[in-house]
């Protein structure tokens, strides 16, 4: 049986009760499982279903435990697929732009399909894989959303998109042999995607957040974007606002938009240090962000800010700093036993020491806790010593 006729037969009555039946399944009881559920179905069958609770558990992280008990993934799909906090972000701004018909391209399992028909868009949702669409079709009828996205099977650089408000392409990232870095040899390639933006009056491109700033055009706006701190992905917006760089933090969302600030000016290192999200830091937004602390570069290539006094702030995490001491293993070894820390959190920006190299040689012990970053101030080696603001 080839991959597209097994996920065919888990759409069946029979396929649709054997998930149900495994939608608390537990993995270490696989092999059990698997035993009782053959007596009764055939095998082809139950492999399949195990497999596909297996993808529904890993699901839950990106798309809520409610959703992935009644979606279908391939692993790909779930590898891939943006996570739906930062869909529906995406498709929430689509929607404030007037958007009401969009053409997905490059589509996948339908993660984003599903986020903007849930915004209100009718959506044409495009992938050339036979099995990612037969996923995507079913997972837009599980959620009671058929009605508003419409799947095609098809080579997404022979779409017409003219009918549609906007464009939006996620081209694959990944190859045979891993990720793909060059953004050429995405599929299909960035260039073309681009084109395929700029023929709507609106579009986006989701974009590997490690792209070069030289690489976005004259005419988009560059946005990163953070979930809970941690960067997904850039997107290139199309008819928004040429020029612009944003920081989107999410939850939220929180929004920075560079002023075109030139960078500050490094200072000594202060009572406060302030650690930028990344989106902040791929968007060089470094200089907005101490701006609004009236902070200062810790070192002209370190993308630490310092303060004399603490700020709130949502576009950096505040540290209290105990100790700006030039970097010596063995003098930090004695000040984290002299203070009793056994919880070490370990931090580097321009140095070349690892962190789990430092924890293993200092092997902190104690009831105390204390951050430690491995960083460079005023161009030397630095380490400094403190711990979260309010903690």
């Amino acid at each position: 049986m080839n991959a597209l006729d097994s996920f065919a037969a888990l759409l069946t009555d029979e396929g649709r009760a054997l998930l149900a039946d495994l939608r608390d399944y537990d993995p270490a009881r696989e092999l059990a499982t698997a035993t009782r559920l053959r007596r009764d179905h055939p095998a082809d069958l139950v492999s399949a279903a195990l497999g596909q609770a297996r993808l529904r558990q890993r699901a839950a992280a990106k798309f809520g435990a409610g959703d992935a008990a009644v979606m279908f993934f391939t692993p790909n799909g779930v590898e891939q697929a943006t996570r739906t906090s930062v869909a529906r972000y995406r498709a929430e701004r689509f929607a404030a732009l007037g958007v009401r018909r969009l053409a997905d391209l490059c589509c996948g399992i339908g993660g984003d399909a599903i986020a903007l028909a849930r915004a209100g868009v009718a959506v044409l949702a495009v992938d050339r894989d036979p099995l990612t669409c037969a996923v995507a079709r079913a997972n837009a009828e599980a959620l009671g959303l058929a009605d508003r996205i419409e799947v095609r099977c098809a080579d997404v650089t022979e779409v017409d998109t003219s009918g549609y408000d906007a464009v939006f392409a996620d081209p694959a990232r990944r190859g045979g042999r891993g990720r793909i870095f060059d953004p050429e040899a995405y599929s299909p390639p960035l260039s073309w995607a681009i084109g395929a933006a700029r023929s709507a009056p609106y579009a986006a491109l989701k974009i590997a957040p490690g792209v070069p700033h030289e690489a976005v055009p004259d005419d988009a706006e560059a946005e990163w974007i953070s979930d809970g701190g941690e960067v997904k992905e850039a997107v290139f917006w199309f008819g928004t606002a040429p020029g612009a760089r944003r920081a989107t933090l999410l939850p939220g969302p929180r929004t920075l938009t560079g002023a075109g600030l030139p960078d500050p000016a490094p200072g000594p290192v202060g009572r406060w240090l302030y650690e930028p999200d990344g989106a902040v830091i791929r968007a060089h937004l470094v200089a907005d962000a101490a701006a609004g602390v009236d902070g200062r570069l810790i070192d002209p290539t370190i993308a630490y800010v310092t303060a004399d006094e603490l700020r709130p702030t949502p576009w950096a995490t505040a540290y209290e700093i105990t100790d700006a001491l030039p970097f010596n293993l063995k003098k930090l070894k004695a000040l984290l036993r002299e203070r009793e820390v056994g919880k070490l959190t370990v931090k580097k920006r321009g140095s070349a020491v690892e962190p789990e190299e430092l924890r293993r040689k200092v092997k902190p012990q104690g009831p105390n806790a204390a951050t430690v970053f491995l960083t460079r101030a005023a161009g030397a080696p630095t380490m400094l010593i403190g711990r979260p603001a309010g903690g």
